[in-house]
């Protein structure tokens, strides 16, 4: 009976892939039939280039996903031990996220939110955040002073980044996401010269942490500093980032990037972190802690096609841009691949099929995730 009930549950996790995979596609062909004209002239209005005071976007999403369970992997055992899913779990989640703007003379208020919505086994769940919530005075063209909740997006890297000591941590499955920030007291200020060192900026950024103020940051009661020091020298964008205070232990940063061909460009980072605390549990469920100086570093490169390349079914209907994406632990040999399809053939729509399979060894870092595979679907409406 465990055998057939398995064989059922596979089943039942291919035909809901399947159908996935129509419901994508049906939604590509309605957005095309529905659209009032896919090939309409061209129209310019002059107003659509003036500068507007205000700004007001965002998008409302969609996004179902299906998950299907390794029941042998660490983290299957940890998160489910005390209930039985079956072997492929749904999700169903909404996301509402409006940002706008403000601007009178030197000054800018910028706001952002972000509303999701998680349907699952373990319930539902509702949460409305402000992402960011700041103003922006720039007295001069050379000067920049921000206060309030902000992201800065500090370093090079694309899925990860070492040396983003003032940034949540990013999605890897989705690192263009927007992150919440944190309420800071920050400037910019640019200096441009004539030859080698083209321009340097420097960033000092305040970080308080109290019970009501960042407190999820770090330690509360104390008052951090943060620092970037931006140069371009030769054609090279090199960042040196500080981070000190009391909630955080002292940490160093730097990074690079260079454009070796106008399509082919490298980066990297290197952190250093003084006394960093690890914690663990041990076999017997005892918890430990280990102090250490640790390092962090990333080397990575981009490569942009040097043409664009649209693939056109027939009528101009289907416009794709298919993508993939590798991620793997070197030392254990695991690793997660995550083919994607996306369609933008209709203004300010986007829809997108994504899917994501791991593989590993046992005590391997992909090996013991909860999941085999995954499986979404993205509708997203720009406005």
């Amino acid at each position: 009976m465990i055998k057939q009930s398995g064989v059922r549950s596979q089943g039942s996790g291919v035909r809901k892939i399947i159908i996935f995979l129509a419901v994508f596609c049906f939604l590509v062909i309605g957005s095309f039939l529905l659209s009032p004209a896919h090939a309409g002239e061209y129209t310019f209005d002059i107003s659509e280039t003036e500068k507007k005071p205000y700004q007001i976007g965002g998008y409302a999403e969609f996004r179902p996903v299906l998950s299907g369970l390794d029941k042998d992997a660490s983290l299957h055992k940890l998160k489910f031990y005390n209930r039985d899913e079956g072997s492929v779990i749904e999700e169903y989640n909404a996301k509402l996220q409006l940002e706008g703007s403000l601007e009178k003379g030197v000054a800018k208020l910028f706001i952002k939110t972000n509303t999701d919505y998680k349907k699952s086994y373990l319930g539902e769940d509702q949460k409305t955040t402000v992402y960011e919530g700041f103003l922006s005075i720039k007295p001069s063209s050379s000067l920049t002073i921000d206060i309030g909740k902000k992201t800065l997006r500090w370093g090079k890297g694309y899925a990860w980044s070492p040396v983003a000591f003032i940034d949540r941590p990013k999605d890897p499955d989705d690192p263009e996401l927007s992150l919440e920030g944190f309420i800071v007291a920050s400037a910019d200020y640019i200096k441009t010269f004539q030859g080698p060192l083209k321009t340097l900026s420097f960033t000092p950024v305040l970080i308080p942490v109290y019970e009501h103020v960042n407190n999820n940051f770090g330690d509360v009661n104390n008052l951090n500093f943060a620092g970037k020091l931006y140069f371009l020298f030769y054609d090279m964008d090199i960042d040196f980032i500080i981070l000190t205070g009391g909630s955080k232990t002292t940490r160093y940063g730097a990074d690079f990037s260079r454009n070796l061909t106008t399509n082919f460009e490298i980066h990297g980072e290197l952190a250093f972190i003084a006394d960093y605390k690890k914690r663990f549990i041990d076999s017997n469920g005892n918890s430990l802690e280990n102090v250490y100086d640790a390092k962090s570093y990333l080397i990575g490169i981009r490569y942009l096609t040097e043409e664009e390349a649209t693939y056109i079914l027939d009528f101009d209907i289907l416009y794709f841009t298919p993508s993939i994406t590798a991620i793997a632990n070197v030392n254990d040999k695991s690793f997660s691949i995550s083919p994607e399809l996306l369609y933008t053939g209709i203004t300010n729509l986007e829809l997108r099929l994504k899917a994501s399979f791991l593989s590993g060894e046992r005590q391997s870092e992909y090996g013991e995730k909860q999941n085999d595979y995954r499986a979404e679907l993205r509708a997203r409406y720009y406005f």
